[in-house]
């Protein structure tokens, strides 16, 4: 039961879209990331995820809109919705998801993170 300085986690990467996990609760992990370009369109068969927005904008993209999320504000983006995220500057993000979520969904390439390092 320790506080955990969302500032001080940011600053302790400088790479982007390798998320880690801060904390875990009911089979759920909390990461912290950032994000600076696009990422790939990808889906999650079976789970949920959350994007808060803690510095920066955030673009989600689905096939047939965009909604743009801003600090202090977030999307979840629902299992089985395509989606993308895009930042054009480099924006620090909170995700929310259940502990067997993989980064990139139904999509194995390069960006793959199968297992996430804890900070």
């Amino acid at each position: 039961m320790n506080v955990i300085n969302l500032a001080e986690k940011f600053a302790s990467f400088e790479d982007y879209a390798n998320p880690r996990i801060v904390a875990e609760l009911n089979g759920q992990h909390v990461k912290v990331g950032k994000l600076k370009g696009p990422f790939i369109w990808h889906h999650h068969e079976n789970e949920d995820e959350l994007f808060l927005v803690v510095q920066g904008r955030l673009r989600m993209e689905f096939r047939d809109r965009a909604v743009t999320v801003g600090p202090g504000e977030m999307i979840v983006v629902p299992r089985m919705m395509e989606h993308r995220p895009v930042a054009e500057e480099e924006t620090h993000i909170v995700l929310f998801e259940p502990a067997s979520t993989v980064n990139t969904g139904n999509v194995h390439n390069e960006l793959t993170r199968p297992s996430l390092q804890r900070i």
